[in-house]
């Protein structure tokens, strides 16, 4: 088949474009800059401006499959004009998507979204499964806006998947290599209690769930989680273990926390225990399980 892939060039996207090739797909991706149109392989680049709406049409040429990425980080500081960038980013393009595909009579097979486990609310207790209520703050409206946004692209597509994805493991970027420097230099550490939940997925395992999703016949929601969600506590503990670095220094203050990064101390301090069962049931099969054996495999660190 051939997919096209906005935020092709991100952590995810770059490996999903490889894995997607190496298995025989043809891949079209969306970038905002001329530089990054060859970037990627064989993949081929088009041109759009989610901002002012500009999208190059040959990008849909045979394409049957949708997978969408694009969204500005939301690591980047959350100044009023930053939070404005992150929640239009996702809004701003994938409402140009619809409207593309609307005005060339495009009617796709299937789209693949991504989404976020910040859509739930934060707690020690609860479990979440796909069907919870969302949670407050800025993150959960980021992350209804973004869903409602790409539930539009159900007027232009046979079906479409959300997948609400949590913490990323990659050896490459992401949140990984932060944590992983002060564990090495012995300076490792959690944030205020520690129990807060980590739901996480190694990105091998993330890469091969989008493309799972690609022969989707109806629409649904799964979350992209790890079967095994652990605290952040054990997070650092199994770091140090992986690492053979002691983790002996107390945890950093909440309030610490909050006075240093204000409202984006909940990318930190928020809990969300998310369940796998529903993908899991759907037919999907992780490779990568155990938070330990999926450290060890990321960092080429035997046992």
């Amino acid at each position: 088949m051939k997919i096209l892939i906005t935020g092709a060039t991100g952590l995810v996207g770059s490996k999903l474009t490889k894995l997607l090739l190496t298995s025989g797909h043809r891949v079209h991706f969306l970038t905002t800059s001329h530089k990054k149109k060859n970037t990627l392989g064989a993949a081929k680049g088009f041109l759009w401006n989610p901002s002012k709406q500009e999208i190059d049409p040959k990008c849909w040429e045979g394409v049957s499959v949708l997978i969408h990425l694009a969204g500005t980080s939301i690591s980047i500081p959350w100044t009023a004009s930053n939070k404005k960038r992150i929640l239009n980013s996702r809004v701003d393009s994938s409402d140009l998507l619809v409207k593309s595909l609307t005005e060339n009579g495009i009617q796709l097979d299937t789209v693949v979204c991504a989404s976020a486990i910040g859509y739930y609310p934060s707690s020690n207790e609860i479990n979440f499964k796909e069907e919870a209520t969302k949670g407050e703050g800025f993150l959960a409206a980021v992350v209804t806006a973004w869903e409602a946004a790409t539930e539009k692209l159900n007027t232009v597509a046979s079906s479409v998947v959300k997948l609400r994805i949590g913490l990323v493991l990659a050896k490459e970027g992401g949140v990984l290599p932060t944590l992983l420097l002060p564990v090495r230099l012995g300076a490792g550490s959690a944030f205020g209690s520690g129990t807060q939940g980590q739901s996480w997925i190694h990105i091998d395992d993330l890469t091969r769930l989008f493309q799972w999703a690609c022969t989707a016949t109806q629409s649904n929601i799964y979350n992209a989680v790890a079967p095994n969600p652990v605290s952040q506590n054990e997070l650092i503990r199994t770091l140090g273990k992986v690492y053979r670095r002691p983790i002996f220094l107390p945890n950093i203050p909440a309030f610490f926390m909050r006075l240093l990064l204000g409202e984006r101390s909940a990318l930190v301090l928020n809990s969300q225990y998310v369940s796998s069962d529903k993908v899991q049931k759907a037919g999907f099969i992780f490779q990568h399980e155990g938070l330990e054996a999926a450290l060890r495999q990321l960092l080429d660190r035997k046992g």
